[in-house]
């Protein structure tokens, strides 16, 4: 007897892949002189990161996260080993591919914020919207990483500006999620509050709302480093230079050794910036506490 039938799925939906294609690559070729545009700007944004971290002496770069360290968890400890784990990238002779990997991640965060801020806030302004774009943050979170490398490379060719377009897409989900989360939790008696005290709702946002959901907001920043950072190896499949390449060359080349110091340097990185932005966050808090 044929049991097939119980196994097989009965039908398949007539998809055109191709046509897909023809359409991202037409559109590609349609706006060429906009991807460009776009490609050049991010360029000379990536660059000018770089150019400004190259300009720091390394020993400074390190006093300055010694310091920074140590003022923000009150711990002088703390300080001296992010110092001396910075250091250890500098003697493993990953100081110059660092500082690459560094400005895609600063240029992929500053475009995050500067767009996932605002999204942010007007979601929490509306549950409609809210309820509109929460699939579409879903799907940006769950897709795949590699999948948007498609069309960054499409339309963006090559290089960092793909990679940046990328990383920002993955990366800029948490940001809008708890920029409005953070806003949406405010209780409702404190924001009415200082509208019966005279304030507009532009000023309540930014002297009431924003300062009291701080702390999530930096939860936010938080996180979206972080996915910025698990990007950055991924986009090396686009041609991204820095650590992520040398992870990369490692893979393909199937040398342990290099795979491992490259490795370690990118780790570290994460847990500089991871353990910095935490400690900012619980900063937030402590202030929005003692008001």
């Amino acid at each position: 007897m044929d049991t097939e039938w119980l196994y097989d799925f009965p039908f398949k939906l007539p998809i055109n892949l191709e046509a897909i294609d023809d359409a991202v690559l037409s559109l590609s070729i349609k706006f060429e002189g906009f991807f460009a545009l776009i490609k050049t700007l991010l360029g000379d944004l990536v660059n000018f990161i770089n150019s400004i971290l190259n300009y720091i002496p390394w020993f400074i770069l390190v006093i300055l996260v010694v310091i920074v360290a140590w003022r923000i968890s009150g711990k002088i400890n703390k300080g001296i080993l992010y110092g001396a784990m910075l250091v250890l990238i500098g003697a493993l002779g990953l100081w110059s591919l660092m500082y690459e990997t560094l400005s895609i991640i600063l240029a992929s965060v500053i475009i995050s914020l500067i767009f996932g801020f605002p999204i942010g806030i007007l979601l929490s302004t509306s549950d409609r919207l809210d309820r509109l774009v929460r699939p579409i943050l879903d799907t940006m979170q769950t897709m795949p990483v590699f999948v948007y490398l498609i069309p960054a490379m499409m339309f963006f060719g090559l290089g960092k500006p793909p990679a940046v377009i990328a990383t920002t897409v993955y990366a800029v989900v948490p940001m809008i999620r708890l920029t409005n989360h953070g806003i949406r939790q405010i209780d409702h008696e404190v924001v009415e509050a200082s509208l019966a005290f005279g304030s507009t709702k532009m000023q309540s946002l930014i002297k009431v709302q924003i300062p009291q959901a701080l702390p999530t907001i930096m939860t936010g920043v938080n996180q979206t480093l972080m996915m910025a950072m698990s990007m950055v190896v991924t986009t090396s499949m686009i041609g991204a230079s820095g650590l992520g390449m040398e992870v990369l060359l490692a893979v393909n080349r199937i040398e342990m050794g290099r795979g491992l110091v490259s490795g370690t340097a990118v780790v570290i990185i994460a847990v500089i910036l991871d353990r910095l932005t935490q400690g900012l966050v619980q900063r937030s808090e402590v202030k929005t506490d003692g008001e």
